[in-house]
C-alpha cells in the first residue's frame, strides 16, 4: 500500500503541477483582459468551488433561490452535468433528467413556475437566451461556474467543505483542487459547509485564519439540515416513517449516488444502526442490473418493516427509470436536504450580505 501511495505521488504530482500551472496561466490571460469576459446588464451570481466533488453547491443555490425569489425574479442556469442535450434547453413541465440533468431537474421540480431554469454549455450564450426569452429576469444565477470566467460576475461564491478544506488539498489530479488556491482571491463569498452542530467558536477563528482572506470578503459557515422523510412514488406509499420514529424500522437500504454520501449514511445511522449501504458514482444513472440488485439486497434483509432511503439527487433519476422494481415503489423514500446558517458564523445574514453585494456591485 505504502509503495503504491509513493508511485502514485511520482506520477500525480508532476502532472498536479503541470495542470496547475496552466489553470494560473489561463485565469492570468483574464485578469489582463487577453481573453474576454462578458458583462450583462443584469446581476450574475455565480456559484463554485476549487474543488471537484459535492461541497454542496445545489442545495446552496436552492437556499438562494429560496431567499431571493420575492425580492428578483430570478433564472438558474448550469450546464446540466451528464444531460443527453446539448446546447441551451429550457426546463419546461416536460423535462426529463435525461434532457436538463439530475440537479438542474430537481430543481425546477422544487420552485417550479416560480424561477426560470436552464442549462447550456456554454454560459454566455445561455444567459443571452435566458434573458431573450424572459426579459423580465432581473437575477442570473450560475451553478457550478466559478471557472467559467467568460461571465463576469456581480458576485462570486465559493463553497468550501468542513472536512475537505482548501488549504489541505493538492491539484488535480494529485488531489481535488481544479484551480491554485489563490483563485478563492476572487470570491466576494466564502461559505464552509457542512459544518458539524458542535463547531466551537475556536473553529471558527480557526477557519478563517487558516483560509487568510482579504477584508474585502465575507465568510460564512453552513450546515446540512436533513427534512422528513418524503416518498418517492406517493401515490403507493401509505404511512410515511418519520426519522425519530425509525426504532419501528428493522432495516433500511440506504442508496446514494453523489459525490461524498458520508454524511447522509451517518444521519441515518444515528437514528438507526441497521443500515445497509450501497454506493454509487456520482450522478449515477440507475439501469436495470443496478435497480435488479438493490431489489435482490433488499428481499435478503430480515424483519418485517424494511425501507429503502435515497438522496433527494438520486431519488431524481430513480424515479425517472423504467426499470424501477415494482415491489420497491411502497417503500422508497428520499432525504430531503436544507441549508442553515448558524448565527454565530457571522453576525450578518447571508441572504441579507448577498443582497448588498449583489446592488452595491450592480450601482
Amino acid at each position: 500500500m505504502r509503495l503504491r501511495s509513493v508511485l502514485s505521488k511520482m506520477v500525480l504530482l508532476p502532472c498536479s503541477k503541470v495542470y496547475g500551472g496552466i489553470t494560473a496561466v489561463r485565469n492570468q490571460l483574464f485578469d489582463w483582459k487577453i481573453l474576454p469576459q462578458h458583462e450583462f446588464d443584469v446581476p450574475v451570481v455565480v456559484v463554485g468551488n476549487l474543488a471537484v466533488g459535492g461541497t454542496g453547491k445545489t442545495p446552496h443555490t436552492e437556499y438562494i433561490v429560496e431567499a431571493l425569489r420575492h425580492n428578483y425574479h430570478i433564472a438558474v442556469l448550469s450546464r446540466g452535468y451528464k444531460r443527453a442535450t446539448k446546447g441551451f434547453v429550457l426546463a419546461t413541465p416536460y423535462s426529463k433528467p435525461r434532457d436538463i440533468g439530475d440537479e438542474s431537474f430537481q430543481m425546477y421540480q422544487k420552485f417550479g413556475q416560480k424561477i426560470t431554469v436552464a442549462v447550456c454549455e456554454d454560459r454566455v450564450h445561455g444567459i443571452r437566451e435566458l434573458l431573450r426569452l424572459d426579459p423580465d429576469i432581473n437575477l442570473v444565477l450560475l451553478d457550478d461556474a466559478f471557472q467559467h470566467r467568460y461571465v463576469k460576475p456581480a458576485v462570486s461564491i465559493v463553497i468550501t467543505e468542513f472536512n475537505r478544506p482548501l488549504y489541505n488539498d493538492k491539484m488535480l489530479p494529485y488531489g481535488r483542487l481544479r484551480e491554485p488556491v489563490r483563485g478563492i482571491n476572487r470570491a466576494d463569498i466564502v461559505v464552509v459547509s457542512k459544518c458539524p452542530d458542535t463547531m466551537k467558536d475556536l473553529d471558527y477563528r480557526l477557519f478563517k485564519k487558516d483560509l487568510k482572506l482579504f477584508p474585502y470578503q465575507q465568510i460564512f459557515f453552513s450546515r446540512y439540515a436533513y427534512q422528513q422523510l418524503v416518498p418517492l412514488f406517493p401515490e403507493q406509499t401509505g404511512s410515511v416513517p418519520c426519522l425519530e420514529w425509525m426504532d419501528d424500522t428493522d432495516a433500511v437500504l440506504a442508496v446514494a449516488g453523489i459525490d461524498n454520501p458520508r454524511p447522509f449514511i451517518r444521519y441515518l445511522k444515528s437514528f438507526m444502526p441497521k443500515v445497509r449501504v450501497n454506493i454509487f458514482s456520482d450522478h449515477h444513472n440507475f439501469t436495470r442490473k443496478d435497480l435488479d440488485l438493490l431489489l435482490n439486497r433488499y428481499k435478503t434483509m430480515k424483519g418485517n418493516t424494511r425501507i429503502l432511503v435515497t438522496t433527494e439527487k438520486d431519488a431524481v433519476r430513480m424515479a425517472a427509470s423504467p426499470y424501477f422494481p415494482p415491489e420497491l415503489r411502497a417503500v422508497t423514500f428520499y432525504l430531503p436536504v436544507k441549508v442553515e446558517f448558524p448565527a454565530h458564523g457571522n453576525p450578518a445574514g447571508f441572504a441579507d450580505t448577498l443582497i448588498r453585494l449583489i446592488r452595491n456591485n450592480k450601482a
